[in-house]
């Protein structure tokens, strides 16, 4: 199977993508045009990103006093991913979109992220963009989004600070207003703000000819104190270099300056900076502060910011599967080609019976690695994680279509659908593509702890997703805490309809009527101990095991992607006895016989609350 067969199997045989041109935005598309997308964008990652994965992780990007080099390779594959329009593929054509659903842009850019998912800024430039054209006025889209989409531009968000970390209530960048006159910037309502933000990726390049930080930042009250918590928090366009109204460079150099690069585990070809905002290094018109421009209503930042993170979640659990998928293709190759070992044999004892012992013949000649069943078990493991968790986040991409282009009680579910399955659609691949990175290398023995192969490479770029976007227990808390009890629990609802569709006609068939019953099992169980979880409406009580409740919550939902993938298998009688169609089927049983039954030891310390983690006394470590 590859890649790009398993994304045509997930868009047209399981999403029906296709029967999205019935709809009035996508009139003008089909499957012809959504292959003539894919082919474009498989051959550009081919040819552009995936030659120089090696390079760009090797050659760092480092600061020479005036500018951050990077190596010319990143040039180049950024100017063809913006040349192939992908920058706005989902915008209106008005603006030099192309329409196209989301659906088939995610699947798109699926290529990219197994080439090389370190080179560019694309993820963060499209979703900055995309929040401007949500939230910011007509002349925001037009001068900044518009040249973000068009390619001139990137993008960036900037959030975490040093002292702050994850929590955005301790955010202490100031935004003061720029004059008397500073609502009446045609720009937006123009302020001056100081601060440090830390981790901020593609903070600083030459990749564009200009980078637009969307930055988070507290306006003073009246006695020039910051609001605690998050409701002061406001949202502005920070830009590197100072623009006009025509979307022009003005020459004049914003108050934005690099403090530093950070030099991290892995996405080494992507910068990572700590920029500090309106220390004077750039003064603007001869004062001190980076002029910012307010986006939306003022304290309303993050209701803003989330647009953009929610986006950037989904994307970082495709960043996480498709990192996953490289190393499993990789020790598959790897796999089909080593010859290791020989079959085990049984020698009988003395009266005939039993094994005495397990023996190899060494005078048999050595057999692929591909051919003992423990290699087998991680090769299935990694194809069942990798390729799960891709369908997981198709699903995701089509209900987004779904949201804007459905009528409005489809629309309405498909948003409750996306608060629910979002953290899992973070989370659940940055785990288990992490560890189907982990069964790469242990595939490839100790040539997969050497640079000699990619796959160490995989893991170190994968590694960072667990806290890109949102850690780890930060998304278990927003699942538990929140999106599972959202207006009344009704997303958990729609949520368990749709699963219980897939049993009832997965129940059907006498070659799934067990894992059916082992998915509806599982599901009472999730039910089961959200309930226990939260009996003593004490938040600290149910949130104590959240990360476990959210990796049985993430494996349920996986089993229910599998199933859902078996009866699209399963639908065409003609391909039943092709590769790929036993692939999928063995993978689904791997998923039902040895991953489905771990949740419940997850939720064991779920519904009983447990508090051993809780309360173990800080001295005792």
């Amino acid at each position: 199977m590859t890649l790009r067969s398993t994304l045509d199997f997930l868009l047209y045989d399981w999403l029906e993508a296709e029967s999205l041109s019935a709809r009035g935005r996508f009139a003008d598309h089909s499957r012809e045009t959504f292959d003539a997308v894919l082919d474009t964008c498989e051959r550009i990652a081919r040819e552009k990103y995936a030659p120089h994965n090696r390079t760009v992780d090797i050659e760092e990007p480092h600061f020479d006093g005036e500018k951050v080099i990077l190596p010319p390779a990143t040039y180049e594959a950024r100017k063809a991913y913006a040349e192939s329009g992908l920058l706005s593929a989902a915008q209106d054509y008005d603006i030099g979109g192309m329409q196209l659903p989301y659906t088939v842009e995610a699947a798109a850019n699926s290529f990219f992220a197994v080439a090389s998912i370190s080179i560019g800024s694309n993820l963060l430039t499209s979703g900055n963009a995309n929040l401007l054209m949500a939230h910011g006025t007509a002349l925001q889209k037009e001068v900044f989004a518009l040249n973000e989409f068009n390619g001139r531009w990137s993008g960036t968000m900037c959030l975490s600070e040093p002292q702050a970390g994850s929590s955005l209530s301790d955010v202490a960048t100031r935004a003061v207003p720029d004059g008397s006159d500073f609502e009446a910037d045609p720009l937006g309502a123009r302020y001056r703000l100081t601060g440090n933000k830390m981790w901020i990726s593609s903070g600083d390049h030459e990749l564009t000819e200009n980078i637009v930080h969307l930055v988070l930042a507290k306006i003073p009250g009246p006695d020039g104190k910051l609001v605690p918590g998050t409701r002061g928090i406001s949202l502005f366009i920070v830009p590197k270099k100072m623009v006009d109204v025509e979307g022009q460079l003005t020459g004049e150099r914003n108050d934005v300056a690099l403090a530093g690069l950070n030099h991290k585990l892995g996405w080494r070809g992507t910068t990572n900076t700590l920029l500090n905002f309106g220390e004077g290094k750039f003064p603007v018109g001869g004062q001190a502060g980076a002029v910012g421009y307010l986006v939306g209503q003022a304290g309303k930042g993050l209701h803003c910011m989330f647009h953009m993170m929610n986006e950037a979640r989904i994307g970082i659990g495709m960043a996480a599967t498709m990192l996953g998928l490289a190393g499993y293709y990789a020790s598959l190759d790897y796999a089909r080609n080593r010859p290791q070992g020989r079959p085990v044999q049984g020698a009988k004892d003395a009266a005939g019976g039993a094994p005495a012992a397990v023996v190899k013949d060494a005078a048999q000649p050595q057999v692929r690695i591909i051919e003992h069943a423990d290699v087998k078990r991680m090769l299935l493991a990694q194809k069942a994680y990798g390729e799960g968790a891709l369908a997981l986040n198709l699903f995701c991409a089509r209900l987004v279509d779904e949201q804007h282009t459905g009528d409005a009680a489809a629309a309405d579910e498909a948003r409750l659908l996306l608060e629910v399955l979002t953290p899992i659609a973070k989370s659940w691949p940055s785990e288990f593509c992490l560890e189907a990175n982990s069964l790469a290398i242990q595939i490839h023995g100790g040539y997969g702890y050497t640079r000699d192969f990619p796959v160490e490479q995989y893991w170190r770029d994968n590694r960072l997703n667990m806290i890109h976007e949102g850690t780890h227990g930060i998304q278990a808390m927003d699942l538990l805490g929140r999106k599972v009890l959202m207006e009344g629990g009704r997303g958990l609802t729609l949520l368990a309809g749709r699963i219980n569709a897939t049993i009832e006609r997965a129940i059907q068939v006498p070659a799934l009527a067990a894992h059916a019953n082992a998915l509806g099992a599982a599901l009472q169980q999730i039910g089961a101990a959200t309930k226990a979880a939260w009996a003593t409406g004490q938040p600290a009580d149910a949130l104590a095991n959240a990360v476990p409740y959210m990796q049985a919550f993430g494996h349920t939902v996986l089993a229910w992607v599998w199933l859902d993938l078996a009866l699209a298998t399963l639908a065409d009688d003609a391909a039943l006895a092709q590769p790929a169609s036993v692939g999928r089927m063995g993978a689904m049983r791997y998923f039902f016989h040895y991953e489905l039954p771990k949740i419940g030891a997850w939720l064991q310390v779920v519904s009983t609350r447990d508090a051993t983690c809780a309360s173990f006394p800080e001295e005792a470590f």
